[in-house]
């Protein structure tokens, strides 16, 4: 199972939200791109960021930060947070990225996030936000009626790079995943599935891992030092069942 340590920025700093909410932040660094390469230096291959301003604003707006952290690392680098259109998806692209998050603009805009999964086959991320099973919006701020395992069939024969699949009441409450959401998720479609929210204990690597997940994403875990990376990568490596 892979493991993609979480940098989430805001005013270009490296911070956590408890449940998506922008008034409970807590700062953990000034400095992302040092944190992206402690997370090298202990043994990462793959990194998840989340511009959280551009989450709010409709376009990424934390690419200074993005571009010292790729400066800064050698690792599959993934970006997420107020990617809306066709350019924006080419240019960060372009910046070194290995592929890009989309979100709010897929379920507000299904046929053109088809579309753009097709000419960017394999480099695209279908980031899917859940409130109690419901896809939520606009970094988290809005709910909408579409559940989480019927939304993800609308791209299910897609060639999406990945989905991410995250569980808004566990994220960033270091009390575990919640492992039967995810097992339904990956499930429900031949794609990899990405698990996020909740992760603190090598035991929650591992039970996500006997689950059949793909990947999972880890944050406030490594920053709070209730697991560390070396912790959660030899939990990842249990032997992985089979999605049915």
């Amino acid at each position: 199972m892979q493991l993609w340590p979480a940098i989430d920025l805001l005013g270009g700093r490296c911070v956590r939200l408890q449940q998506g909410d922008y008034a409970r932040e807590t700062v953990f660094s000034n400095d992302p791109a040092s944190v992206a390469a402690g997370f090298q230096r202990d043994g990462a291959r793959h990194l998840h960021l989340v511009d959280l301003d551009g989450a709010r604003a409709g376009k990424p707006l934390n690419l200074d930060a993005v571009r010292a952290i790729l400066a800064a690392v050698d690792m599959e680098c993934e970006l997420g947070g107020g990617i809306r259109d066709e350019a924006t998806i080419e240019s960060l692209l372009e910046l070194g990225l290995s592929r890009v998050v989309l979100g709010t603009s897929a379920l507000k805009q299904p046929e053109w996030f088809r579309d753009m999964i097709a000419k960017y086959p394999g480099k695209l991320v279908l980031g899917i936000d859940a409130r109690d099973g419901f896809v939520a919006t606009h970094g988290w701020l809005e709910t909408s009626t579409v559940q989480a395992v019927e939304f993800v069939q609308l791209f299910a024969d897609d060639p999406l790079a990945a989905i991410i699949y995250t569980d808004i009441a566990t994220d960033g409450m270091l009390q575990g995943p919640n492992v039967e959401a995810m097992r339904e998720m990956q499930a429900s479609v031949r794609l990899p599935v990405v698990a996020s929210g909740g992760v603190t204990t090598a035991q929650d690597v591992a039970d996500l891992a006997a689950a059949g997940l793909h990947s999972a994403i880890i944050g406030r875990a490594l920053y709070a030092g209730t697991l560390t990376l070396k912790e959660a990568l030899a939990a990842a490596k249990t032997p992985i069942a089979s999605p049915t």
